[in-house]
């Protein structure tokens, strides 16, 4: 109801607006006067020179934006694929940070340089070939350059090849918070559906599916080095997006389908502390948790969710942890069985 009520708001609103502009046209015929601004060369001067100030003001900006937001972007990836994924962002925003420092300048510029003056007479050009097909023709094989490498780039990293059967994972998304379930000592998942969801079975797993009893859940995500991780993503209730930024993966979590993502760890969370650009990050955080009188910050993986998926998405997050395969063995060694849970 509130939404058909705004519904309607905006409607007449939008009628009452298309009224006023009429009542002003007629009014505007009724007493013969002309409702054109006139514009003289003080004017069209004016509005040259703040376009100049403008794009000067406008590149300061972009300045003082990369100075000042460079240093909280991702570290180093810690996937084997990220890399690639690095390298194809940076090619990209190469090209369009050129752009912008080639178009952006001609255009203000042109507009200071070419503005109205009543003794300047403009030149008419009908067409010229040469200049369409160079304003065409050149953004066109750039960014089918761009494409081509993005395509190859996602099909690499969609389709790895491994030496070893990948570890199997299954994330599982609902408001607010993820499970983790591991594959057995088989690496096969068992059988689960959200009409099995009951007591302490809380992603429905089926106890019936022999290749569920070797199943470990779990609360935090802990993956080998080196390892090549399969892993499948399901949602009880809305559409999730499971995000590791410094693994660079992503992918949606939808109801009723299974979607999946491969990759192999290449830093520990104790490596990944040690990297100099982290430890910077990390005394900077706690300089500002100092001041408000916080705990101090550690570093550590985490997936969180990139959709907007409900009131609590912004603490909907799981603490990731990559470590040697002998310190994984062990913990795995520790966990309930999905057939002890029960």
């Amino acid at each position: 109801m509130e939404t058909l009520l705004i519904i309607v708001i905006a409607l007449l609103a939008i009628a009452a607006l298309t009224q006023a502009v009429r009542i002003f046209e007629i009014s505007s015929q009724i007493k013969n006067s002309d409702s054109d601004v006139k514009v003289d060369d003080r004017d069209n001067n004016t509005q040259g020179w703040l376009m100049l100030l403008f794009i000067i003001f406008f590149f300061g900006a972009f300045a003082w934006q990369i100075a000042a937001y460079m240093d909280l972007t991702l570290p180093q990836s810690a996937s084997e694929h990220g890399s690639d994924i690095d390298s194809l962002w940076d090619i990209s925003m190469a090209v369009i940070v050129v752009a912008f420092l080639v178009t952006q300048p001609l255009l203000f510029g042109f507009a200071f340089r070419f503005r109205g003056n009543k003794n300047r007479k403009a030149t008419y050009m009908e067409h010229n070939n040469k200049l369409e097909l160079f304003w065409t023709g050149i953004p066109a094989v750039i960014l089918a350059g761009l494409i081509l490498y993005g395509l190859t780039t996602w099909s690499n990293v969609m389709n790895p090849v491994n030496e070893e059967e990948p570890m199997v994972i299954e994330l599982y998304a609902k408001q607010f918070g993820w499970q983790a379930r591991y594959a057995g000592s088989d690496n096969q998942l068992g059988y689960a559906n959200v009409r099995l969801i009951e007591g302490v079975n809380t992603l429905g797993v089926d106890p019936g599916d022999k290749a569920s009893a070797n199943d470990v859940i779990s609360n935090e995500l802990r993956l080998p080095k080196g390892r090549a991780v399969l892993l499948k993503f399901r949602s009880q209730d809305v559409i999730h997006s499971a995000y590791l930024p410094h693994f660079r993966v992503q992918m949606n979590c939808v109801p009723g389908t299974q979607t999946q993502f491969q990759f192999t760890p290449s830093m520990t969370t104790t490596e990944m502390r040690q990297d100099p650009e982290v430890v910077e990050k990390v005394k900077r955080i706690n300089g500002l948790r100092a001041e408000r009188g916080e705990d101090p910050w550690e570093f550590d993986y985490v997936l969180l969710c990139n959709k907007i998926c409900g009131s609590a998405h912004y603490n909907m997050q799981m603490k990731v942890v990559v470590e040697e395969q002998e310190d994984f063995d062990k913990w795995m060694k520790e966990q309930q069985t999905f057939a002890e849970m029960l």
